[in-house]
């Protein structure tokens, strides 16, 4: 099996509002976001790849969009936006696109990650 993961980054804030008041990531908080993607196969294509690097700029040009200095809740629609459902949500945004994705993991934090993986 070969594997290749490509790396994005942004910065937004968010909230997460189901948590008690007296909780810190109860008030609004930002992180600047580590995203990445995974894809997998079994076989190379004609040029001796898992897919182009270049292919997967679309995420980039996404998050840009979309997320970059944006505050979650308000582009998810949910009053508690976690990085487990940021994973989930990119997760299925690139399986969409790209059929070699086998994972997406979110970095809030050097130390900290959540990972969606089916």
């Amino acid at each position: 099996m070969f594997t290749i993961y490509k790396e994005f980054h942004f910065s937004a804030s968010h909230q997460l509002l189901k948590l008690p008041e007296d909780h810190p990531c109860h008030r609004i908080h930002g992180h600047n976001y580590l995203i990445e993607v995974e894809l997998a196969s079994e076989t190379l294509n004609e040029v001796g790849f898992v897919r182009d690097y270049r292919e997967l700029d679309a995420l980039k040009a996404y998050i840009d969009e979309k997320f970059d200095h944006r505050h979650l809740n308000d582009v998810l629609g949910d009053d508690n936006v976690t990085a487990e459902q940021l994973a989930k949500h990119f997760y299925d945004w690139c399986k969409a696109k790209w059929s070699e994705v086998t994972a997406v993991r979110v970095r809030e934090t050097p130390r900290s990650c959540a990972e969606y993986r089916p």
